[in-house]
């Protein structure tokens, strides 16, 4: 490799190599800083910023041509780029919302934006794979850093036993994925995907690379809560603290569904027949637990636990179409999912009386007449994530049912909308509370950057209207490459 060819491969991996560079940078900062809590609140500053460079980077990536490095193991196109762009975003505001509370518990450190950092480094190094190893490097550098993240609250027996629960499980995920890996490994006889494609073209129906697919889909399952590999994310949800939920609910969901994506539409796009199939089990199965699982919950974090398992299955509706229509569909459903949680999160960070922070449903009784601002925010981003018409939200599954419907799936999208409509109870029982029952007290004011987020997240459900076609070009544009 030329020095003029290295250059070029480096080049396109600039989003990476800040994010690489800085966080080592971060953590020499948060080591020498001479006060703890000065120095983890410089080093947060310093991550937010950090991301934001990144995302400026990918979309000025995004203006260029794009291309394979490094032998094509590491590819970056404008899909890649559109969901790193949003997953640094997303990674933003879940620091922003940390800022304070992790001061107000007693956890502030500097560990925690570089863990978030690095996390964010894998998921980019995720969503540009185009090998079977840069697959599991970047799912793994994501992993080992939400591992850390769920148990980060090592004083409390929930985040410990949540952080615990997660690993083992992972553990388990990760032991799938690579068994298919090498299942698919041994039968195309290459880990690149080009080279995997070719084989699965020419082999037809092999049952090799078939169950090396479908443990390579088992352990991708795991990472974006599709059932049956969900069980880890209510209690996780529930045991770690409320800005790590915020961080697993919104990036690491869009980056793992954008890599699990481009597996299915690029090396094995000649096998969507097959993988078809075990799509829409998926997706039936994560809807169904999702809709029923969480009209039994009174924490508001298990109900948001259930509703991204729900969620989840509702893009998968979408993916399962195999065509680039449910690619860009699924782009477009996460991004307007990210809004509606980063900003639900937000309103839960807000629920904080004198006695400390509180997680139940009833604890936002009267929210109306107490905040009435923060229960427009709410109520607004529960009816955007249940997908209700007129809002931003209902456009995400309107294009994801209609890209199941487009390939010939109208009886999924039905099952789909039934589905849906049970879980418009429980997005309505949260409204409910907030507006007719009396309130039992008042939250203490919110953090600067917590009102902010769930404020103009909740603005967002109605203020994007306007933008819709020029959001839908947008990830037409970058979903337009993968699918059929």
């Amino acid at each position: 490799m030329t020095a003029s060819m290295l250059l070029a491969d480096l080049t396109l991996m600039t989003p990476e190599l800040m994010l690489a560079v800085g966080a080592l940078a971060l953590l020499l900062v948060g080591v020498y800083w001479k006060s703890e809590l000065g120095g983890a609140r410089i080093v947060m500053r310093l991550t937010i910023g950090l991301l934001v460079l990144a995302a400026g980077a990918a979309i000025w990536l995004a203006q260029g041509d794009g291309g394979d490095t490094f032998n094509g193991a590491f590819n970056v196109d404008a899909f890649s780029l559109y969901a790193k762009t949003a997953v640094f975003f997303a990674a933003a505001v879940a620091l922003l919302l940390a800022f304070k509370f992790l001061e107000a518990e007693k956890l502030a450190k500097f560990e925690y934006p570089v863990l978030i950092a690095l996390a964010s480094l894998g998921m980019a190094i995720m969503v540009s794979a185009d090998d079977l190893i840069t697959l599991y490097m970047g799912l793994e550098l994501q992993s080992l850093s939400l591992y850390i993240l769920a148990a980060f609250n090592r004083d409390s027996l929930r985040s410990s036993e949540a952080g615990l629960k997660y690993f083992v499980l992972g553990a388990l995920s990760s032991g799938l994925l690579l068994y298919g890996a090498s299942l698919i490994y041994g039968f195309s006889g290459t880990t690149d995907f080009d080279g995997i494609a070719i084989a699965a073209a020419e082999a037809g129906n092999n049952v090799g690379l078939l169950f090396g697919l479908v443990f390579l889909v088992s352990g991708l399952a795991f990472k974006i809560s599709a059932a049956p590999f969900h069980m880890w994310t209510p209690d996780v949800y529930e045991g770690a603290p409320t800005p790590v939920a915020a961080f697993f609910a919104t990036a690491p969901k869009l980056a793992a569904m954008a890599l699990l994506a481009r597996v299915l539409t690029e090396p094995f796009g000649a096998m969507v027949d097959q993988w078809q199939q075990v799509i829409i089990v998926l997706a039936i199965l994560s809807m169904a637990v999702g809709s029923f699982g969480a009209l039994m919950q009174t924490n508001i974090k298990r109900l948001m636990g259930y509703s991204s398992i729900g969620n989840v299955g509702y893009a998968l509706v979408g993916l399962s179409s195999g065509t680039a229509i449910g690619v860009w569909a699924v782009l477009l459903y996460f991004t307007l999912y990210i809004i509606g949680v980063a900003g639900a999160f937000a309103v839960i960070l807000s629920m904080r009386k004198a006695e400390g922070m509180v997680e139940r449903i009833d604890d936002l009784a009267g929210l109306s007449k107490t905040r009435p601002a923060l229960a427009w925010a709410m109520t607004a981003l529960m009816f955007s994530i249940g997908g209700m018409p007129f809002l931003v939200g209902f456009f995400g599954k309107f294009f994801v049912f209609y890209a199941a419907a487009s390939a010939g799936l109208v009886w999924l999208v039905v099952v789909a909308v039934l589905f849906s409509t049970v879980s418009i109870a429980y997005y309505l029982r949260v409204v409910k509370v907030i507006w007719f029952d009396e309130p039992t007290g008042e939250f203490l004011p919110a953090p600067a950057g917590v009102a902010f987020v769930s404020r103009a997240t909740g603005l967002a459900t109605v203020l994007l209207l306007p933008f819709m076609i020029a959001l839908i070009t947008l990830v037409v544009n970058a979903g337009g490459g993968l699918g059929g």
